[in-house]
């Protein structure tokens, strides 16, 4: 079975051709394809381009947990490149992707080095993230995990996702509350998490927990949230730059919270699995 494999700024991906996949994989069986020892390794497998009548491609998000994201801001990245590669767009022309967390506007540009995503609107009403309680704006909550108290926000661009703005900012905040985090009760659908430092005025860092992948080098859709969590708060312009380990991502913000996304993507390799690697004994 053939795969594509891309990253982007470390964040990589599969890219499986329903063509060469008519049926998806069990949740089991991602879950041995991207693991990092037994299978072929990635943070997850994007799944299309599926036929649909509205000329949009459509794209399934599988994270390697086995289970299946709205919305990816790099994985979105990552097909609008593979739709270049495999002659499906040109370069400069715009096009949509359809995910299940909405339908977004890409472009491709520089030979997919750089890459244009209308991300949707950000919300922090709390019934569309969603988070539990009543309809309000989640801004400045408290949040416990590991005895510890942290003020949150909460917000959705088509996926949850938790902001914890912190003043001395390490990879380890993410990798020790992020799992405690991910599974709080406040939010129903599990969420992604970020620990966001404000650099100046037209620059964040972010460490990210992604739900279902965990500790993460880069995220657009955790770009997007930081970056409007932080201009909600004041602290940043509307255009600013997203400081990840990975790399940096550029975003957008317009009156309304809609995200435009540009960051770049690599190509990696194409890929044969072997057919015995689906029914290896592998520990999820």
């Amino acid at each position: 079975m053939r795969f594509a494999k891309y990253h982007a700024l470390g964040n990589d991906y599969l890219v499986l051709e329903p063509k060469d996949c008519p049926t998806l994989f069990s949740p089991e069986v991602i879950r041995k394809v991207c693991h990092r020892h037994y299978g072929l390794g990635s943070d997850g497998i994007l799944y299309g381009p599926i036929e649909r009548k509205d000329g949009a491609f459509g794209l399934r998000i599988l994270n390697p947990d086995g289970s299946e994201a709205e919305k990816s801001g790099n994985g979105i990245r990552i097909f609008c490149r593979h739709l270049l590669e495999t002659r499906r767009i040109k370069e400069g022309e715009e096009f949509k992707i359809h995910t299940p967390g909405g339908l977004v506007g890409c472009s491709v540009f520089e030979g997919g080095n750089r890459i244009r995503v209308e991300m949707g609107k950000v919300s922090f009403r709390a019934p569309q993230i969603p988070h539990v309680g009543p309809d309000r704006e989640v801004l400045g909550e408290e949040i416990t995990v590991k005895g510890k108290t942290f003020k949150y926000w909460a917000a959705t661009v088509g996926n949850p996702h938790c902001v914890i703005p912190v003043d001395n900012l390490t990879a380890d905040l993410a990798k020790t509350y992020g799992p405690d985090l991910e599974l709080h009760s406040h939010f129903p659908n599990r969420t992604n998490v970020q620990f966001l430092k404000v650099l100046d005025r037209k620059n964040i860092q972010i460490e990210i927990w992604e739900r279902g992948a965990g500790y993460t080098l880069a995220s657009g859709s955790s770009s997007s949230a930081c970056a409007a969590v932080a201009y909600k708060m004041g602290l940043v312009d509307a255009d600013l730059t997203v400081n990840m380990p990975g790399g940096k991502i550029v975003i957008g913000i317009g009156a309304d919270y809609s995200i435009v996304m540009t960051g770049p993507t690599t190509p990696v390799g194409i890929y044969e699995m072997h057919p015995g690697v689906t029914d290896q004994d592998v520990a999820s």
